[in-house]
Protein backbone atom coordinates (compact mmCIF):
# COMPACT_ATOMS: atom_id res chain seq x y z
CA UNK A 1 0.00 0.00 0.00
CA UNK A 2 1.45 3.44 -0.40
CA UNK A 3 0.89 6.19 1.90
CA UNK A 4 0.22 9.78 0.72
CA UNK A 5 3.17 11.99 1.53
CA UNK A 6 1.66 14.38 4.63
CA UNK A 7 3.07 18.04 3.82
CA UNK A 8 4.94 19.33 6.33
CA UNK A 9 4.05 23.53 5.93
CA UNK A 10 0.35 23.22 6.55
CA UNK A 11 -1.03 26.62 5.65
CA UNK A 12 1.08 25.98 2.30
CA UNK A 13 -2.08 23.75 1.39
CA UNK A 14 -4.90 25.09 3.92
CA UNK A 15 -7.89 26.15 1.96
CA UNK A 16 -7.41 29.88 2.60
CA UNK A 17 -4.74 30.09 0.61
CA UNK A 18 -4.76 31.35 -2.14
CA UNK A 19 -3.63 29.41 -5.54
CA UNK A 20 -1.32 29.57 -8.43
CA UNK A 21 -1.17 28.18 -11.82
CA UNK A 22 1.89 26.27 -10.92
CA UNK A 23 0.46 24.88 -7.92
CA UNK A 24 -2.47 22.92 -9.41
CA UNK A 25 -1.58 19.98 -11.08
CA UNK A 26 -0.01 19.12 -7.42
CA UNK A 27 -3.12 20.08 -5.88
CA UNK A 28 -4.81 17.62 -8.31
CA UNK A 29 -2.75 14.88 -7.75
CA UNK A 30 -2.35 15.11 -4.00
CA UNK A 31 -6.37 15.27 -3.96
CA UNK A 32 -6.44 11.88 -5.73
CA UNK A 33 -4.02 10.02 -3.45
CA UNK A 34 -6.11 11.75 -0.63
CA UNK A 35 -9.47 9.97 -2.38
CA UNK A 36 -7.61 6.70 -3.11
CA UNK A 37 -6.55 6.20 1.03
CA UNK A 38 -9.88 7.64 2.68
CA UNK A 39 -11.51 4.93 -0.21
CA UNK A 40 -8.99 2.24 1.26
CA UNK A 41 -9.45 3.03 4.57
CA UNK A 42 -13.47 2.68 4.41
CA UNK A 43 -12.45 -0.90 3.01
CA UNK A 44 -10.40 -1.48 5.55
CA UNK A 45 -12.85 -0.65 8.49
CA UNK A 46 -15.81 -2.56 5.94
CA UNK A 47 -14.05 -5.70 6.14
CA UNK A 48 -12.63 -5.87 9.67
CA UNK A 49 -16.39 -5.47 10.70
CA UNK A 50 -17.46 -7.94 8.16
CA UNK A 51 -14.68 -10.39 9.51
CA UNK A 52 -16.15 -10.50 13.05
CA UNK A 53 -19.56 -11.20 11.67
CA UNK A 54 -19.09 -13.87 9.23
CA UNK A 55 -17.74 -17.19 10.54
CA UNK A 56 -14.54 -18.26 7.63
CA UNK A 57 -12.18 -21.02 7.79
CA UNK A 58 -8.93 -18.15 6.41
CA UNK A 59 -5.55 -18.38 8.49
CA UNK A 60 -2.47 -16.31 7.80
CA UNK A 61 -0.26 -17.34 4.75
CA UNK A 62 2.55 -18.43 7.61
CA UNK A 63 -0.24 -20.95 9.20
CA UNK A 64 -1.24 -22.94 6.08
CA UNK A 65 0.89 -25.85 6.26
CA UNK A 66 -0.02 -25.99 10.17
CA UNK A 67 -3.46 -26.31 8.86
CA UNK A 68 -2.89 -29.01 6.61
CA UNK A 69 -1.04 -30.98 8.82
CA UNK A 70 -3.63 -30.69 11.23
CA UNK A 71 -5.99 -31.99 8.70
CA UNK A 72 -4.65 -34.58 7.99
CA UNK A 73 -3.57 -35.95 11.13
CA UNK A 74 -7.36 -35.59 11.57
CA UNK A 75 -7.95 -37.21 8.82
CA UNK A 76 -5.49 -40.31 9.92
CA UNK A 77 -7.37 -40.57 13.31
CA UNK A 78 -10.80 -41.43 12.03
CA UNK A 79 -10.07 -43.02 8.70
CA UNK A 80 -6.61 -44.93 8.83
CA UNK A 81 -6.44 -46.91 12.48
CA UNK A 82 -3.20 -49.04 13.03
CA UNK A 83 -4.71 -52.11 11.95
CA UNK A 84 -6.97 -51.26 8.45
CA UNK A 85 -9.86 -53.69 9.27
CA UNK A 86 -12.07 -52.31 6.05
CA UNK A 87 -9.45 -53.15 3.58
CA UNK A 88 -9.42 -56.52 2.05
CA UNK A 89 -7.42 -56.21 -1.58
CA UNK A 90 -8.86 -57.73 -4.58
CA UNK A 91 -5.19 -59.67 -5.16
CA UNK A 92 -5.02 -63.32 -5.03
CA UNK A 93 -4.73 -65.06 -1.60
CA UNK A 94 -4.74 -68.41 -0.49
CA UNK A 95 -8.27 -67.84 0.27
CA UNK A 96 -9.40 -67.43 -3.49
CA UNK A 97 -7.43 -71.25 -3.58
CA UNK A 98 -10.72 -73.84 -4.53
CA UNK A 99 -8.54 -76.75 -3.23
CA UNK A 100 -8.27 -75.01 0.34
CA UNK A 101 -9.74 -76.88 3.55
CA UNK A 102 -10.41 -76.04 6.92
CA UNK A 103 -10.77 -79.51 7.62
CA UNK A 104 -8.09 -81.19 9.77
CA UNK A 105 -8.27 -84.00 7.55
CA UNK A 106 -7.00 -82.28 4.41
CA UNK A 107 -3.45 -81.36 4.89
CA UNK A 108 -2.03 -77.86 4.58
CA UNK A 109 0.96 -76.94 2.52
CA UNK A 110 3.50 -73.89 2.02
CA UNK A 111 1.38 -72.32 4.86
CA UNK A 112 4.17 -69.90 5.73
CA UNK A 113 4.65 -68.39 2.28
CA UNK A 114 0.64 -67.73 1.79
CA UNK A 115 0.73 -66.49 5.30
CA UNK A 116 3.50 -64.20 4.43
CA UNK A 117 1.86 -62.95 1.32
CA UNK A 118 -1.16 -62.44 3.03
CA UNK A 119 0.27 -59.98 5.26
CA UNK A 120 1.83 -58.34 2.37
CA UNK A 121 -1.09 -57.87 0.87
CA UNK A 122 -2.66 -55.94 4.21
CA UNK A 123 0.47 -54.11 5.47
CA UNK A 124 -1.63 -52.17 8.66
CA UNK A 125 -1.24 -55.99 9.66
CA UNK A 126 2.54 -56.58 10.00
CA UNK A 127 3.48 -53.99 12.46
CA UNK A 128 2.96 -56.47 15.86
CA UNK A 129 2.03 -59.84 14.03
CA UNK A 130 5.04 -60.94 15.73
CA UNK A 131 2.65 -60.97 19.30
CA UNK A 132 -0.48 -61.24 18.22
CA UNK A 133 -2.24 -63.66 20.07
CA UNK A 134 -5.61 -65.47 19.72
CA UNK A 135 -7.13 -67.00 22.40
CA UNK A 136 -8.98 -70.29 21.48
CA UNK A 137 -11.83 -72.08 23.57
CA UNK A 138 -15.20 -73.35 23.84
CA UNK A 139 -17.79 -76.19 25.15
CA UNK A 140 -20.31 -78.47 23.87
CA UNK A 141 -23.15 -77.92 21.65
CA UNK A 142 -26.00 -78.76 24.44
CA UNK A 143 -26.91 -77.66 27.65
CA UNK A 144 -24.92 -78.83 30.47
CA UNK A 145 -26.67 -82.21 32.60
CA UNK A 146 -25.36 -80.48 35.76
CA UNK A 147 -27.95 -78.02 36.89
CA UNK A 148 -25.05 -75.33 37.62
CA UNK A 149 -23.04 -76.21 34.68
CA UNK A 150 -23.79 -73.46 32.11
CA UNK A 151 -23.84 -70.43 34.51
CA UNK A 152 -20.12 -71.89 35.52
CA UNK A 153 -18.80 -72.06 32.15
CA UNK A 154 -20.37 -68.70 31.13
CA UNK A 155 -18.57 -67.38 34.18
CA UNK A 156 -14.93 -69.11 32.90
CA UNK A 157 -16.23 -67.64 29.46
CA UNK A 158 -16.17 -63.95 30.95
CA UNK A 159 -13.03 -64.61 32.90
CA UNK A 160 -10.64 -65.55 29.41
CA UNK A 161 -12.93 -62.25 28.36
CA UNK A 162 -11.72 -60.21 30.69
CA UNK A 163 -8.19 -61.34 30.50
CA UNK A 164 -8.17 -61.14 26.71
CA UNK A 165 -9.61 -57.26 26.73
CA UNK A 166 -7.35 -56.06 29.38
CA UNK A 167 -4.05 -57.42 27.10
CA UNK A 168 -5.16 -56.95 23.77
CA UNK A 169 -5.78 -60.43 22.78
CA UNK A 170 -8.71 -61.59 20.45
CA UNK A 171 -11.15 -64.97 21.37
CA UNK A 172 -12.90 -67.01 19.39
CA UNK A 173 -15.49 -69.26 21.53
CA UNK A 174 -16.26 -72.73 20.01
CA UNK A 175 -19.93 -75.20 21.09
CA UNK A 176 -19.74 -77.18 17.70
CA UNK A 177 -17.62 -80.16 16.55
CA UNK A 178 -15.41 -79.06 13.46
CA UNK A 179 -15.32 -82.89 13.15
CA UNK A 180 -17.93 -85.19 13.91
CA UNK A 181 -15.42 -88.22 14.83
CA UNK A 182 -12.81 -85.69 16.64
CA UNK A 183 -14.86 -85.36 19.98
CA UNK A 184 -14.08 -84.70 23.62
CA UNK A 185 -10.46 -83.64 24.48
CA UNK A 186 -9.44 -84.35 21.04
CA UNK A 187 -12.26 -81.85 19.68
CA UNK A 188 -9.30 -79.22 20.26
CA UNK A 189 -7.59 -79.35 17.71
CA UNK A 190 -9.82 -79.05 14.30
CA UNK A 191 -10.20 -75.85 15.83
CA UNK A 192 -6.72 -74.35 16.51
CA UNK A 193 -6.14 -75.66 12.56
CA UNK A 194 -9.34 -73.60 11.64
CA UNK A 195 -8.33 -70.26 13.74
CA UNK A 196 -4.44 -70.70 12.16
CA UNK A 197 -6.44 -69.94 8.93
CA UNK A 198 -8.89 -67.62 9.76
CA UNK A 199 -6.74 -65.64 11.52
CA UNK A 200 -3.22 -65.44 9.52
CA UNK A 201 -2.65 -61.76 11.34
CA UNK A 202 -2.11 -63.84 14.29
CA UNK A 203 1.05 -65.14 15.31
CA UNK A 204 -0.13 -67.46 18.27
CA UNK A 205 -2.67 -69.55 18.65
CA UNK A 206 -3.31 -70.18 22.23
CA UNK A 207 -6.25 -73.29 23.42
CA UNK A 208 -7.38 -72.55 27.35
CA UNK A 209 -9.80 -75.58 28.05
CA UNK A 210 -13.12 -74.47 29.11
CA UNK A 211 -12.44 -75.54 32.81
CA UNK A 212 -9.56 -73.59 33.14
CA UNK A 213 -9.38 -70.09 34.17
CA UNK A 214 -7.05 -67.01 34.83
CA UNK A 215 -5.85 -65.87 37.77
CA UNK A 216 -3.21 -63.64 37.41
CA UNK A 217 -5.04 -60.65 35.45
CA UNK A 218 -1.99 -58.77 34.65
CA UNK A 219 0.42 -61.08 33.81
CA UNK A 220 1.23 -60.99 30.28
CA UNK A 221 2.54 -64.14 27.83
CA UNK A 222 6.55 -64.05 27.82
CA UNK A 223 6.98 -64.30 24.30
CA UNK A 224 10.20 -63.43 23.80
CA UNK A 225 11.03 -66.53 25.74
CA UNK A 226 10.03 -69.07 23.20
CA UNK A 227 11.04 -66.73 20.36
CA UNK A 228 15.05 -66.95 21.81
CA UNK A 229 15.20 -70.55 20.20
CA UNK A 230 12.68 -70.71 17.87
CA UNK A 231 10.30 -72.93 19.89
CA UNK A 232 6.81 -73.20 18.18
CA UNK A 233 5.05 -75.40 21.00
CA UNK A 234 4.53 -74.53 24.82
CA UNK A 235 2.66 -76.67 27.35
CA UNK A 236 3.28 -77.16 30.82
CA UNK A 237 5.35 -80.13 31.54
CA UNK A 238 8.52 -81.45 32.53
CA UNK A 239 10.88 -83.10 30.99
CA UNK A 240 12.10 -86.15 33.69
CA UNK A 241 8.27 -86.95 34.11
CA UNK A 242 8.31 -88.00 30.15
CA UNK A 243 12.00 -89.87 29.70
CA UNK A 244 12.82 -91.27 33.12
CA UNK A 245 9.18 -91.05 34.88
CA UNK A 246 7.15 -92.09 31.54
CA UNK A 247 4.33 -90.28 33.27
CA UNK A 248 0.82 -89.83 31.60
CA UNK A 249 0.82 -86.23 33.67
CA UNK A 250 3.77 -85.06 32.40
CA UNK A 251 2.65 -82.13 30.56
CA UNK A 252 -0.98 -80.95 30.65
CA UNK A 253 -2.47 -80.35 27.27
CA UNK A 254 -5.19 -78.82 28.16
CA UNK A 255 -3.45 -75.13 27.49
CA UNK A 256 -0.83 -74.74 24.56
CA UNK A 257 0.61 -72.41 22.64
CA UNK A 258 1.39 -73.20 18.90
CA UNK A 259 2.74 -70.89 16.34
CA UNK A 260 0.77 -70.14 13.54
CA UNK A 261 3.17 -71.95 10.86
CA UNK A 262 3.86 -74.84 8.89
CA UNK A 263 5.86 -76.90 11.42
CA UNK A 264 2.61 -76.51 13.53
CA UNK A 265 0.03 -78.11 10.40
CA UNK A 266 2.72 -80.65 10.02
CA UNK A 267 2.87 -81.68 13.81
CA UNK A 268 -0.93 -81.59 14.77
CA UNK A 269 -1.50 -83.85 11.35
CA UNK A 270 0.39 -86.40 13.49
CA UNK A 271 -0.98 -85.78 16.32
CA UNK A 272 -4.51 -86.18 15.13
CA UNK A 273 -3.42 -89.20 13.53
CA UNK A 274 -3.79 -91.16 16.44
CA UNK A 275 -7.15 -89.69 17.09
CA UNK A 276 -10.38 -91.41 16.66
CA UNK A 277 -10.51 -90.02 12.56
CA UNK A 278 -7.68 -92.41 11.99
CA UNK A 279 -8.05 -95.73 10.97
CA UNK A 280 -5.56 -96.66 13.34
CA UNK A 281 -7.17 -95.57 16.23
CA UNK A 282 -7.77 -98.49 18.66
CA UNK A 283 -4.25 -99.37 18.19
CA UNK A 284 -3.13 -96.27 19.92
CA UNK A 285 -4.72 -96.83 23.13
CA UNK A 286 -3.11 -99.52 24.07
CA UNK A 287 -0.03 -98.67 22.37
CA UNK A 288 0.16 -95.62 25.20
CA UNK A 289 -0.71 -97.31 28.21
CA UNK A 290 1.79 -99.89 27.53
CA UNK A 291 4.56 -97.00 28.13
CA UNK A 292 3.00 -95.06 30.49
CA UNK A 293 1.71 -97.42 33.18
CA UNK A 294 -0.42 -94.90 35.34
CA UNK A 295 -2.61 -93.86 32.20
CA UNK A 296 -6.08 -94.04 33.41
CA UNK A 297 -8.14 -94.82 30.60
CA UNK A 298 -7.72 -97.62 27.89
CA UNK A 299 -8.11 -95.34 24.82
CA UNK A 300 -6.14 -92.74 22.93
CA UNK A 301 -6.03 -89.51 24.62
CA UNK A 302 -4.75 -86.07 23.27
CA UNK A 303 -2.10 -85.55 26.29
CA UNK A 304 -0.88 -89.16 26.00
CA UNK A 305 -0.59 -88.76 22.43
CA UNK A 306 1.80 -85.27 22.66
CA UNK A 307 3.91 -87.29 25.29
CA UNK A 308 4.21 -90.18 23.14
CA UNK A 309 5.68 -88.14 20.54
CA UNK A 310 8.37 -86.48 22.48
CA UNK A 311 9.12 -89.91 24.45
CA UNK A 312 9.21 -91.59 20.74
CA UNK A 313 11.28 -88.68 19.20
CA UNK A 314 13.43 -85.99 21.62
CA UNK A 315 14.63 -84.44 19.15
CA UNK A 316 11.01 -82.32 19.09
CA UNK A 317 12.26 -80.48 22.15
CA UNK A 318 14.01 -78.42 20.25
CA UNK A 319 10.59 -77.08 18.71
CA UNK A 320 8.52 -77.77 21.90
CA UNK A 321 8.71 -75.63 25.24
CA UNK A 322 8.48 -77.29 28.44
CA UNK A 323 7.12 -74.62 30.30
CA UNK A 324 7.65 -75.12 34.26
CA UNK A 325 8.87 -71.75 35.65
CA UNK A 326 5.53 -70.41 36.45
CA UNK A 327 1.53 -71.54 36.07
CA UNK A 328 1.74 -71.84 32.60
CA UNK A 329 -1.43 -74.08 33.74
CA UNK A 330 -1.55 -75.08 37.32
CA UNK A 331 -3.81 -78.17 39.76
CA UNK A 332 -7.08 -76.43 41.30
CA UNK A 333 -6.45 -78.18 43.95
CA UNK A 334 -2.93 -77.11 44.65
CA UNK A 335 -3.62 -73.67 44.42
CA UNK A 336 -7.30 -72.88 45.32
CA UNK A 337 -6.54 -73.26 49.16
CA UNK A 338 -3.27 -70.39 48.91
CA UNK A 339 -5.69 -67.66 47.60
CA UNK A 340 -6.27 -66.04 51.48
CA UNK A 341 -2.94 -65.80 51.91
CA UNK A 342 -1.87 -64.70 48.44
CA UNK A 343 -4.53 -61.53 48.89
CA UNK A 344 -3.15 -60.81 51.73
CA UNK A 345 0.03 -60.88 50.70
CA UNK A 346 -0.65 -58.50 47.92
CA UNK A 347 -2.50 -56.30 50.11
CA UNK A 348 0.81 -55.41 52.33
CA UNK A 349 2.59 -54.81 49.11
CA UNK A 350 0.06 -52.49 48.41
CA UNK A 351 0.16 -50.67 51.72
CA UNK A 352 3.91 -50.36 51.70
CA UNK A 353 4.00 -49.01 47.61
CA UNK A 354 1.48 -46.57 46.91
CA UNK A 355 2.26 -46.92 43.01
CA UNK A 356 0.99 -50.29 43.65
CA UNK A 357 -2.51 -49.15 44.54
CA UNK A 358 -3.07 -45.99 42.73
CA UNK A 359 -6.44 -45.74 40.56
CA UNK A 360 -5.85 -46.58 36.93
CA UNK A 361 -7.32 -47.32 33.57
CA UNK A 362 -8.16 -51.14 32.84
CA UNK A 363 -5.98 -50.30 29.44
CA UNK A 364 -2.75 -49.95 31.27
CA UNK A 365 -3.11 -52.44 33.81
CA UNK A 366 -0.01 -54.18 32.23
CA UNK A 367 2.22 -51.63 33.28
CA UNK A 368 1.00 -52.38 37.20
CA UNK A 369 2.18 -55.77 36.49
CA UNK A 370 5.30 -54.65 35.70
CA UNK A 371 5.89 -51.99 38.59
CA UNK A 372 4.83 -55.30 41.10
CA UNK A 373 7.39 -57.44 39.76
CA UNK A 374 10.37 -55.93 41.76
CA UNK A 375 8.32 -57.16 44.97
CA UNK A 376 7.77 -60.44 44.06
CA UNK A 377 11.36 -61.86 44.02
CA UNK A 378 11.21 -63.91 47.02
CA UNK A 379 7.72 -64.66 46.39
CA UNK A 380 8.38 -67.68 44.09
CA UNK A 381 6.79 -69.72 41.73
CA UNK A 382 4.70 -72.75 41.11
CA UNK A 383 3.86 -75.31 44.84
CA UNK A 384 4.06 -73.34 47.65
CA UNK A 385 4.77 -69.69 45.96
CA UNK A 386 2.64 -66.73 47.01
CA UNK A 387 2.58 -65.43 43.80
CA UNK A 388 -0.64 -65.07 42.09
CA UNK A 389 -0.94 -68.18 39.79
CA UNK A 390 -1.18 -67.84 35.85
CA UNK A 391 -4.01 -69.83 35.12
CA UNK A 392 -5.87 -72.41 37.46
CA UNK A 393 -6.81 -75.25 35.79
CA UNK A 394 -9.96 -77.87 37.54
CA UNK A 395 -9.06 -80.70 35.98
CA UNK A 396 -11.53 -83.46 37.16
CA UNK A 397 -13.97 -81.52 38.32
CA UNK A 398 -16.12 -81.44 34.82
CA UNK A 399 -17.90 -78.76 35.93
CA UNK A 400 -20.46 -79.27 32.77
CA UNK A 401 -21.32 -82.95 33.04
CA UNK A 402 -20.61 -82.84 36.58
CA UNK A 403 -19.29 -86.50 36.63
CA UNK A 404 -16.47 -85.20 38.57
CA UNK A 405 -13.68 -87.40 39.37
CA UNK A 406 -14.29 -88.87 42.40
CA UNK A 407 -11.40 -88.53 44.08
CA UNK A 408 -12.96 -85.15 44.89
CA UNK A 409 -16.39 -84.41 46.56
CA UNK A 410 -18.53 -82.35 44.09
CA UNK A 411 -18.60 -79.87 46.49
CA UNK A 412 -15.24 -78.96 46.86
CA UNK A 413 -14.91 -78.79 43.06
CA UNK A 414 -18.09 -76.32 43.11
CA UNK A 415 -16.68 -74.08 46.25
CA UNK A 416 -13.15 -74.11 44.38
CA UNK A 417 -14.51 -72.40 41.18
CA UNK A 418 -16.39 -69.70 43.10
CA UNK A 419 -13.79 -68.70 44.95
CA UNK A 420 -10.62 -68.53 41.75
CA UNK A 421 -13.41 -66.44 39.61
CA UNK A 422 -14.09 -64.44 42.01
CA UNK A 423 -10.23 -63.90 43.05
CA UNK A 424 -9.63 -63.09 39.62
CA UNK A 425 -12.92 -60.82 39.25
CA UNK A 426 -11.32 -59.11 42.08
CA UNK A 427 -8.79 -57.94 39.49
CA UNK A 428 -10.77 -56.89 37.19
CA UNK A 429 -13.77 -55.37 39.16
CA UNK A 430 -10.78 -53.21 40.94
CA UNK A 431 -10.44 -51.19 37.91
CA UNK A 432 -14.33 -50.25 38.41
CA UNK A 433 -13.82 -49.29 41.80
CA UNK A 434 -15.42 -52.44 43.59
CA UNK A 435 -14.14 -55.45 44.98
CA UNK A 436 -15.91 -58.97 46.25
CA UNK A 437 -15.01 -58.72 50.55
CA UNK A 438 -16.25 -62.68 50.39
CA UNK A 439 -14.69 -64.86 47.61
CA UNK A 440 -17.54 -67.46 48.08
CA UNK A 441 -19.91 -64.89 48.09
CA UNK A 442 -20.60 -63.83 44.10
CA UNK A 443 -23.07 -61.67 44.36
CA UNK A 444 -21.96 -59.31 47.15
CA UNK A 445 -19.21 -56.47 46.43
CA UNK A 446 -17.65 -53.17 47.81
CA UNK A 447 -17.11 -49.88 46.61
CA UNK A 448 -13.17 -49.23 47.08
CA UNK A 449 -12.21 -45.84 49.22
CA UNK A 450 -9.80 -44.01 47.70
CA UNK A 451 -6.68 -45.13 48.60
CA UNK A 452 -7.82 -48.71 48.79
CA UNK A 453 -6.31 -50.96 50.55
CA UNK A 454 -4.40 -48.52 53.14
CA UNK A 455 -7.28 -46.60 53.78
CA UNK A 456 -9.57 -48.21 55.84
CA UNK A 457 -9.41 -51.06 58.35
CA UNK A 458 -9.44 -54.25 56.01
Amino acid sequence: MITPEVPQNKSQYSPMAKSSVRNKPFSCFSDGFLYLGGALLAFLLVWSLWSYTVPHSFEPRGSTKSATNDARTQQCVQENPAVNLGYDPPDQTFYDDQELSYSIERPMKNWDEKRKEWLKRHPSFAPGARDRVVLVTGSQSKPCKNPIGDHLLLRFFKNKVDYCRIHGYDIFYNNVLLHPKMSSYWAKLPVVKAAMLAHPEAEWIWWVDSDAMFTDMEYKLPLRRYDYRNHNLVVHGWEKLIYKEKSWTALNAGVFLIRNCQWSMDFMEKWSSMGPMSSEYKKWGPIQRSVFKDKLFPESDDQSGLIYMLYQDKGLMDKIYLEGEYYFEGYWADIVPTYDNITEKYTELEKEDGKLRRRHAEKVSEQYGVFREPHLKEAGNGKGSWRRPFITHFTGCQPCSGDHNQIYHGETCWNGMVKALNFADNQVLRKYGFVHPDLLDSGTVTETPFDYPDDGPW
